[in-house]
């Protein structure tokens, strides 16, 4: 097991674990204890009480956080000639087809995003079992396969993105960076939790938010109140 710094340990000593903070307190408190020395992300997990085996109970959505990720995401767009400049023009990183189909079947998904035209998910399906393990399948339900590419990528850019609750019934989201003010943190947290439990599956039985919790890159898990 790795030995602790002492600037973690310090950071340790802060935080209560079988506290259960507010929103506003956890976001102050994952800036105050985060050691890392650039700046790190800040992730919430939240752990839920579905089967993702069962369909109606594999929570997926997206979500406009307020003040974004405070990360620009590069993105792909998949369309025909007669979508790609106003895709370009609502600031695509790359725009095309053919060409970046072929990269990706070489092993290429140096992007974030990938959104789709209808009329080109036949040859994006022949892509599907690399993109879809990176989580970079276009999916409607997403808002990443649609006939108006320029919006979507507008939403991307603006601080749009997508979750999905994996194998073990936790959803992990990006809500910011440390850079980021506490109050604006903590706006981030509040639209994406009330999206989550507006998701709630009615064949859901039990607490639906069982846990949350809050850290940045490299600082301690602060459990949040899941009431909000």
């Amino acid at each position: 097991m790795a030995k602790l710094t002492k600037k973690r340990k310090v950071a340790n000593a802060k935080v209560d674990p079988e506290k259960l903070y507010s929103i506003s307190e956890a976001m102050a408190l994952v800036k105050d204890v985060n050691t890392a020395k650039f700046d790190a992300s800040v992730d919430l997990h939240i752990k839920l009480g579905v089967d993702p085996r069962k369909a109606d109970q594999a929570i997926r959505g997206t979500v406009t956080l307020p003040h974004g990720t405070g990360k620009t995401k590069k993105v792909l767009v998949l369309c025909t000639p007669d979508k790609e400049d106003e895709a370009k023009e609502a600031g695509a990183d790359y725009v095309g087809l053919d060409e970046y189909v072929t990269k990706i079947q070489q092993g290429w998904t140096d992007v974030d995003v990938i959104i789709a035209a209808p009329n080109v998910m036949a040859q994006v399906g022949r892509v599907g079992r690399i993109l879809g393990p990176r989580g970079l399948m276009p999916n409607p339900k997403s808002g990443t396969v649609t006939p108006n590419v320029a919006n979507a990528v507008k939403d991307v850019k603006g601080g749009k993105i997508s979750f999905r609750v994996d194998k073990y019934g936790i959803i992990h989201s990006t809500i910011g960076r440390v850079s980021f003010s506490s109050d604006k943190l903590a706006e981030n947290a509040t639209e994406l939790l009330g999206i989550i439990n507006r998701l709630k599956p009615s064949s859901a039985k039990g607490i639906y938010m069982q846990s949350v919790s809050v850290a940045s890159t490299m600082s301690p898990g602060i459990k949040l109140d899941s009431k909000i």
